[in-house]
């Protein structure tokens, strides 16, 4: 059988794979994955450099399904080329603890490169792994040497192409000429909805051209001739990113549904199923690979195994002739952390008077930033409102891949999805940081980062009304609910310097995603006796405390301060008050009950929650009888000092509130 009819037998076989499985699930997308067959399977079989039996080989090109909702196009490759992923776990696609979600989970199927299917959210981190392989290669000593050459091969549809963030990523893309990416755009003009010409009509080849970006046009991309000759091309770099136009049809090989929405989003249906079998030329059998198919793919898997064991020897050649280029090589790819980290960052911490945290943790990054040599990263054009940016550290651009600086430019999604990307390609702790409100901007990259664990840190400053006579529209209130709702998320607003520090070593070593929320204004420090006592690490401790209090006030962030004047107002009228520091919600829910009590004993029922913010959800800590103080309306222009007053952060304007609510 001629190379061609082996290829098509091949792409046939993971159509009619991915079909079936819908089918048994009667659930999921056909289209796609039948469609892109040809392009997938020329990939993975002839161009893409993998090994099966090493999926996180650091030779490894990464593959990127941008256009999730496809997955069991991946999931049909992952199969036949011996991924361990098993046929009984194709027939069980989308069903309870399969390995075949709906839509790819990294860390959940051996050879996910990343979680997709929110649209276009593949194709930005696809960017992020792109901007990590570039840095990673120049920082090691391996531009040059074809050994950390990587591809980033993404698959989009016109979905990803019409969500914004493709705009974003491709953008910053263009302009750091990340010659490593390539994208496979799926043009079968359909959606959902029908044709995308009721909703998407724009020249997309213009629109990248216009990004600087290469173009390649395949006028049939299911056709293996016109598909291969794309990639070939795409492969060999002109010092741009490139985007493979590729015209399929939707459905491919079903005789009534291809080129239709009808097979966009719902199980071809058992009689088209038959028939696409037959047209096909295949049997009628449920989930049938042929023989030819299972044979050339073994051979294939050897060669790749080797091409692999070629590669392994020249890098372990590298590493015997460069020693300290190797070890920090490994020192990334681990993330590795000095044991006394904290000890370092807590010795920089300034303490001498008050200090913005957004200062204090500028001051603590650059300390962080050379004791970590994973850690690096940068902010959507705030750099220096944000202290993010590294001292006497050059920036990362097409003509030095080594700068450890950042810009993302005015891209906060975009920015969000490629730091995902950068600690998804596996040697970074990434960090991004914007104005608080503008992680607004951020939600979907953010939630995704919590799905798959990422470490990720976020840096938010100018976290509330203290942003002053910038107004309501940069003054967060509901955003510390919207992040502390998010699964797996860690949210840290420290109070002043040293719970900075330990706020950093923590986001540091989490190995998931933290969010740091860090002040415009001064906080007042911590005498020496008070930052011995702290325990951010355990989410809440107590700060202040006279024995036999009555009343509990808590405060986070720079809300501390108020709630230790307040409470020495309350102690000259005879009260006596506990003061709690809260810097973490979900480290505090994760001490074991002993502990909880121990810091907001069950028999005091007087509690005070105290936070620039909403107040949403703070009734789980200060229980039916306690006040909450925050803020449940938006902000408004005025300086900070003025808003202060207005909106009752005094420490009379509390003690009146706590006189007025516990009826003092």
């Amino acid at each position: 059988m001629s190379e061609e009819k082996m290829m098509k037998l091949a792409a046939d076989t993971v159509r009619l794979l991915s079909a079936d499985a819908i089918q048994k699930a009667k659930s999921g997308h056909p289209g796609m994955p039948m469609g892109c067959a040809d392009f997938a399977f020329d990939l993975w079989y002839k161009h893409m450099k993998h090994n099966p039996k090493n999926p996180n080989w650091l030779g490894r090109d990464r593959f990127v399904l941008s256009a999730g909702h496809g997955s069991m196009l991946i999931y049909s490759l992952l199969h036949l080329f011996g991924y361990g992923l098993s046929m009984d776990e194709i027939k069980q696609f989308r069903q309870w603890g399969s390995k075949t979600p709906g839509h790819p989970e990294y860390g959940h199927t051996t050879g996910v490169e990343v979680t997709t299917g929110p649209l276009g959210t593949g194709f930005a981190a696809g960017v992020g792994m792109a901007v990590a392989a570039k840095y990673t290669a120049a920082v090691c000593g391996l531009e040059g040497t074809g050994l950390l050459d990587n591809k980033i091969y993404i698959i989009s549809g016109d979905g990803c192409m019409m969500e914004g963030i493709t705009h974003e990523a491709a953008s910053f893309a263009g302009h750091q000429k990340l010659d490593n990416i390539v994208v496979f755009y799926d043009s079968n003009q359909i959606s959902i909805e029908g044709s995308t010409q009721g909703a998407f009509t724009e020249d997309v080849a213009k629109r990248f051209e216009a990004y600087d970006w290469r173009v390649i046009k395949c006028d049939n991309a299911n056709d293996f001739a016109q598909v291969d000759k794309a990639l070939a091309q795409a492969k060999v770099s002109d010092g741009r990113p490139t985007v493979i136009i590729g015209c399929t049809t939707i459905g491919f090989g079903a005789p009534t549904k291809a080129g239709k929405a009808s097979s966009h989003g719902e199980p071809l249906g058992v009689d088209e199923l038959a028939a696409t079998k037959a047209a096909l030329g295949f049997p009628a059998e449920d989930f049938y690979v042929p023989a030819e198919v299972r044979d050339m793919l073994a051979k294939r898997e050897a060669e790749l195994e080797k091409e692999a064991a070629e590669w392994d020897a020249k890098f372990q050649a590298f590493t015997e002739a460069n020693p300290e280029k190797a070890a920090l090589l490994a020192k990334m790819m681990k993330r590795e952390v000095p044991a006394n980290l904290l000890e370092e960052l807590l010795a920089v911490a300034p303490t001498e008077k008050p200090v913005a945290t957004r200062a204090s943790s500028g001051t603590i990054l650059q300390k962080a930033a050379a004791l970590v040599p994973a850690l690096y990263g940068g902010s959507a054009d705030l750099a220096p409102s944000t202290k993010t940016d590294l001292k006497g550290v050059e920036w990362f651009s097409a003509e030095n891949r080594a700068g450890r600086n950042f810009h993302f430019g005015v891209r906060e999604l975009g920015m969000g999805f490629i730091a995902n990307g950068m600690a998804l390609y596996g040697a970074a702790i990434a960090y991004s940081s914007t104005f608080f409100v503008f992680s607004d901007f951020m939600k979907p990259a953010v939630r995704l980062a919590a799905l798959q664990k990422l470490p990720v840190i976020y840096v938010f400053t100018h976290d509330s009304f203290f942003v002053g006579e910038d107004g309501p529209t940069h003054e967060p209130i509901e955003q510390l609910a919207m992040l502390r709702t998010i699964p797996d998320m860690t949210v840290i607003r420290p109070a002043e310097a040293i719970e900075c520090a330990h706020a950093w070593n923590y986001a540091i070593t989490a190995g998931a995603p933290v969010a740091l929320i860090l002040t415009r204004q001064d906080l007042r420090p911590y005498d020496e006796a008070t930052a011995k006592r702290v325990a951010m690490d355990k989410g809440a401790y107590v700060v202040s405390c006279e024995e036999g209090f009555e009343y509990i006030l808590i405060g986070t962030g720079s809300e501390v301060n108020l709630a230790l004047d307040a409470a020495a107002e309350l102690r000259k009228m005879g009260k006596k008050v506990r003061v709690v520091s809260m810097p973490s919600w979900e480290l505090f829910l994760k001490q074991d009950k002993a502990y909880r009590d121990s810091v907001l004993p069950p028999s005091c029922k007087k509690r005070v929650s105290i936070e620039a913010g909403s107040t949403f959800g703070w009734e789980k800590f200060i229980g039916d009888e306690g006040l909450a103080i925050g803020l449940d309306h938006f902000g408004a222009s005025a300086p900070y000092k003025v808003l202060t007053e207005k909106f009752g952060f005094t420490a009379p304007a509390v003690v009146e509130k706590v006189k007025a609510h516990f009826g003092i």
